[in-house]
């Protein structure tokens, strides 16, 4: 991907610094008082995680999840499997899910019932991007950086062929 694909910066550094800012002071007021642990969804989420974590001021744990998307015999939907799994157990934890993008909502739909039947105290959703668009299930976020459209984006997660990730702003590509 290079940079005349760029068709426009949808969010800076700075935008995104300062919405993950007021998102910690939201995470930090709403989990006061509880054992909070951050589970990640790989790889996309990593940078997000990361500023997230240091904005929210509390003691927490941070754990990674990633689950991958395989064709099913008949073609026509995938099945989500988790390729890699917790290394906390969740037990009496509060949980938050920490998505770069919710799109159609079938991966997150798919953790959140995986993660519901692991005895957490609460599970909550926080995404840095939100496409209600394009969402086929419902699912409760607790906690969304931005809406966005439907288009394709790169940048701070946000891969094309796992490249991009590492731009420390969000574009718009072609």
């Amino acid at each position: 991907m290079e940079e005349r694909d760029y068709k426009n910066i949808l969010y800076s550094e700075d935008d995104l610094k300062r919405r993950i800012e007021e998102l910690g002071r939201q995470i930090t007021e709403d989990y006061a008082g509880k054992d909070l642990i951050l589970v990640g969804v790989l790889k996309g989420s990593l940078f997000f995680m990361t500023d997230l974590a240091r904005a929210i001021r509390l003691p927490l744990q941070l754990d990674l999840i990633s689950v991958g998307v395989y064709p099913n015999t008949t073609g026509r939907t995938g099945v989500v499997r988790v390729t890699k799994d917790l290394d906390f157990d969740i037990d009496g934890k509060h949980v938050l899910i920490i998505e770069d993008i919710i799109r159609s909502g079938l991966t997150t739909g798919y953790l959140l019932q995986n993660l519901e039947t692991r005895g957490a105290a609460s599970i909550g959703i926080c995404t840095l991007l939100l496409s209600p668009g394009e969402q086929l299930i419902s699912i409760p976020v607790q906690y969304v950086g931005f809406e966005v459209s439907r288009t394709r984006l790169l940048g701070y997660g946000l891969d094309v062929d796992e490249k991009g990730r590492n731009l420390p702003f969000i574009v718009e590509i072609n």
